[in-house]
């Protein structure tokens, strides 16, 4: 049986958030990554396991070693479906500050 796991519920999790801002600087194995948490190895293992699921990882075999990097087309597709909804809370709270930037104005008088 083929999992096939959520996007955002891979990003929901803050220690897959972790490696995945870890591997923005370099591509990493998994015993590098692990060493940057107080964890057991087998649990850092499945979250890395869950972000390849997600295509948010790729894994790279060189030699021996298999070293993760992000999978940027992944993440690009991800930040394009939250850019609407960027823009429309951004718009909100613009135009909340311009109603209190209002209302202190009128406070003032």
């Amino acid at each position: 049986m083929n999992l096939r796991r959520d996007v955002f519920q891979a990003l929901a999790d803050p220690t897959r958030r972790a490696i995945l801002l870890m591997l923005t600087y370099q591509s990493m194995t998994a015993g590098a990554i692990a060493a940057n948490f107080d964890t057991a190895r087998p649990t850092v293992s499945r979250h890395i396991k869950i972000l390849t699921e997600c295509e948010l990882l790729q894994p790279e075999q060189q030699g021996r070693e298999i070293y993760y990097h992000i999978n940027a087309v992944k993440i690009k597709e991800v930040a394009d479906f939250i850019e609407p909804f960027r823009k429309l809370w951004d718009d909100r709270f613009n135009k909340l500050e311009e109603v209190m930037k209002n209302y202190q104005k009128q406070q003032n008088i």
